[in-house]
């Protein structure tokens, strides 16, 4: 594969889109070009389908950090799949991550028989899924050449969006109590902070009846025992009657319930979609569709993720203070 680099092109700044708005105060570093390798297949026996990837990059950097992004469970055909979220993965990537996407088994892709087990979410497949690519990293790099003896391996977070963020959140820490009463922990120690968007939150009595009947999973969380670095990415119209009673607060849980350090982003205005995380002009945005709120969203899960994973970095208390004059589009807490 060869890329602007290997070619000899200078390497340029990207520009932004026009249309994001008060995001522009978030500074970021230069962007660059991204380079993409898909459907990169990883053997994983046993699993019900090959479990295939997306790896994106960017064509300049070396010791490059890892970003695992898990991806939802949405009713669009494509974008609860390695193909999803590209106005994250390719921001990312254009800002010196190494972005790792998976298509789970819950993917409308795949559309598995109902009756398989572990449908309709296949919590514990896609936990493992994560776990079995940051076993494969050789494989990776081997494979495709635009990353190889590029990554940094001490220095892997995770993303989720909705389904996602239960994904992430069980590597990160969070347990959870099973159907049998076993309490379950797949605290993933190499990954060393998460984003949380949309997030899943508190079970019981908290859960729709829907909810509660047919996501076993969700019915115990326990977020006391996520300890790892997380930012929890919420929107005030995020209401999922399908899911809780409670209203957007609900998608808070994760910081509110869990231990320090977390960090908690709340934009004005917002719904599950935040402007159109999941796809470029994604039918699923409908009403919420808004370049700014994505180019937030995109700045700030950056920021927070470069100091997170490089102490002293301050990419985060720059973008908070810068955050902190635009009240009018949301607030952060940390804790």
């Amino acid at each position: 594969m060869t890329t602007q680099a290997s070619q000899g092109v200078e390497p340029y700044s990207l520009p932004d889109h026009a249309l994001i708005g008060e995001a522009k105060n978030i500074q970021v570093d230069a962007a660059t070009p991204v380079v993409t390798i898909s459907p990169l297949i990883i053997p994983a026996p046993g699993r019900l389908v090959p479990l295939q990837i997306k790896v994106s990059a960017p064509t300049t950097g070396t010791h490059l950090p890892i970003l695992l992004l898990s991806h939802g469970h949405g009713r669009s055909n494509n974008l609860s799949s390695l193909n999803g979220y590209a106005p994250l993965a390719n921001f990312w990537a254009s800002h010196g991550f190494i972005v790792i996407q998976p298509t789970h088994l819950s993917s409308k892709s795949l559309s598995l028989d109902s009756e398989t087990p572990g449908a309709p979410l296949f919590w514990r497949s896609r936990v493992e899924d994560m776990k079995h690519i940051l076993d494969h990293l050789d494989l990776i790099e081997d494979s495709f050449t635009g990353v190889h003896g590029r990554l940094d391996r001490s220095r892997v977070a995770v993303a989720g969006h909705s389904a996602g963020t239960h994904t992430a959140g069980m590597l990160l820490g969070q347990q959870l109590t099973d159907e049998d009463g076993t309490v379950v922990d797949l605290l993933e120690p190499r990954i060393k902070a998460g984003v949380l968007l949309g997030a899943l939150g508190n079970g019981g009595d908290d859960l729709s009846e829907s909810a509660f009947k047919n996501f076993p999973f969700a019915r115990h969380p326990d977020f006391s025992s996520m300890k790892t670095p997380t930012l929890v990415v919420t929107g005030d119209l995020d209401i999922s009657p399908h899911f809780t009673i409670r209203g957007a607060d609900w998608h808070a849980d994760p910081y509110t319930l869990g231990p320090s350090p977390k960090s908690l982003l709340s934009l004005i205005n917002a719904w599950h979609i935040f402007g159109g995380i999941s796809g470029y002009d994604a039918r699923e945005t409908e009403e919420d569709e808004s370049p700014e709120r994505v180019g937030l969203v995109q700045r700030l899960t950056w920021a927070y993720l470069r100091s997170a994973l490089y102490p002293g970095d301050s990419a985060w208390s720059t973008a908070c203070a810068a955050f902190e004059k635009l009240d009018k589009l949301g607030k952060i807490e940390n804790k």
